[in-house]
Order: structure tokens, then C-alpha cells, then sequence
């Protein structure tokens, strides 16, 4: 009964093992000089600033969106476009055409509003 979960035990240590071990090599064997710039911090393409409170540029919430409505594009663009001929139709042509359509006026109101100008 024992020899049934053999396997799960294997698998797992081999788990822990390429998770535990890559990084402690790395910390290990990894060359250690560290200086000023290395150790400031640095995030969001931006140096960090003092009050936490302070607000943010709305462009960078603007191009997350985009980044997300167009990452939704192609997650269903591609499904699509691999049964459209065997099986939608002109039914999925026109439901396609809409859920673009929808994207595009979005993408529209993105460009007029400035979120695709970067200074």
C-alpha cells in the first residue's frame, strides 16, 4: 500500500529541491557588493518619494487598463479564430464583430483622452 504513494513522495521532494535549492545557491555563490544605488528603492518606474499618501498620475492607471482590455482581446481572439470556420458561423462573425467593435470605441476613447502619449 506504501509503494502507491511512492511517487507523490518523489514528487515532492523533487519539488522542494528545484524550489529550496536554486535560490540558496544564489544567495551562496552570488557576489555580494552591494552600494547606494543598488540598495535605494525603486518601483513602478518612479524613485520612491516620502508621503505614501501622495496621489499618482492617472496615466499610469490608464495604460494598465489598456493593457488589460487588450489582453482580453487576443484571450478570445485566438479560441475564435481556431473554430470559426468548423463551427460558429456567421453567427460568431457578427458576435466577433461586436465584442471588436466594443474593444475599438474603448480604444477610441483611450487615444482621445491622451493615455497613448507619453511625455
Amino acid at each position: 500500500m506504501l509503494e502507491n504513494y511512492l511517487p507523490i513522495l518523489i514528487f515532492m521532494i523533487v519539488g522542494v529541491v528545484v524550489g529550496v535549492l536554486p535560490p540558496t545557491l544564489g544567495f551562496i555563490l552570488g557576489p555580494r557588493k552591494p552600494d547606494s544605488e543598488k540598495n535605494s528603492p525603486y518601483e513602478c518606474g518612479f524613485e520612491a518619494f516620502e508621503d505614501a499618501r501622495m496621489k499618482f498620475d492617472v496615466r499610469y492607471y490608464l495604460v494598465a487598463i489598456l493593457f488589460i482590455i487588450f489582453d482580453l482581446e487576443i484571450a478570445f481572439l485566438f479560441p475564435w479564430a481556431v473554430v470559426f470556420k468548423s463551427s460558429l458561423g456567421l453567427f460568431g462573425f457578427v458576435s466577433m464583430f461586436i465584442f471588436l467593435a466594443i474593444l475599438v470605441v474603448g480604444f477610441i476613447y483611450e487615444w482621445k483622452k491622451g493615455a497613448l502619449e507619453w511625455e
